[in-house]
């Protein structure tokens, strides 16, 4: 598991070391194409903790025609008729493509497991189901790099109120939103468990402190880099 934390003194310098950072992505994504490497990037994390943002900056520079992005919500009422990673296998990608979920399995030991919506014994077996599910794919050739997008609760109240007050972005905050926050703990402890269960060689962890979104995104692209060339270092070695 990976912790990132950094800062950038002015703006300047997050858009150099931004643009910087893409570029090299972009050279990546050609290779891992050219290589017929399938790519799942997962991003979880808080709400109002900058998920959005930090995936538009993923994508932005990126070849449009090598990526999709997956916005997962609740499940619908026929999705619940089948097992929960049904939905998810749908959605992954086919060889030299790169398939991004904003959110994903994980709500099966998150908020299914805080709002009641899946029982002790359904969440509680899901930690092995999904690291079955993600070692099955790593050794098929997936490359799977997965992110917890970290604040703290004071941010996100900050963050809550100034979406209230902006008249366009107040449309992303929900009533569920503030239900959620009124559950910190509940979810904090969810949180731990799911990170220390599921952080495996082939899949693991990178925590991101998201206080500072400019430092956050920045850092993510650069876990993503690193993945990626540490892939092809063994690939051609």
């Amino acid at each position: 598991m990976s912790k990132s934390k950094r800062q950038f003194a002015t703006k300047k310098q997050y858009k150099k070391a931004l643009k910087k950072n893409q570029l090299q992505l972009l050279q990546l994504q050609h290779e891992l194409y050219e290589l017929d490497l399938p790519v799942i990037l997962i991003f979880e994390g808080w709400d109002a903790a900058g998920k959005g943002g930090a995936i538009k900056r993923v994508t932005e520079r990126l070849d449009p025609r090598g990526y999709k992005v997956h916005g997962i919500a609740a499940p619908d009422e026929h999705e619940l008729k089948y097992h929960y990673m049904r939905r998810f296998w749908k959605s992954l990608p086919t060889k030299g493509q790169i398939a991004i979920f904003d959110r994903s399995w994980y709500g099966r030991v998150l908020v299914e497991r805080v709002e009641g919506f899946a029982t002790d014994e359904e969440w509680g077996r899901a930690y092995e189901e999904i690291n079955y599910t993600e070692k099955m794919l790593a050794d098929a050739g997936h490359i799977i790099i997965k992110f917890w997008l970290q604040i703290t609760k004071d941010e996100q109240l900050a963050r809550f109120q100034a979406r209230a007050n902006d008249p366009f972005k107040k449309w992303k905050l929900t009533d569920e939103d503030w239900r959620n926050r009124e559950k910190w703990d509940q979810y904090e402890e969810a949180i731990e468990e799911m990170i220390n269960k599921t952080n495996t060689k082939f899949a693991k962890w990178h925590i991101i402190d998201s206080n500072d979104k400019r430092a956050a995104r920045v850092s993510i692209i650069e876990a993503i880099i690193a993945e990626f060339q540490n892939k092809l270092t063994k690939i051609h070695s």
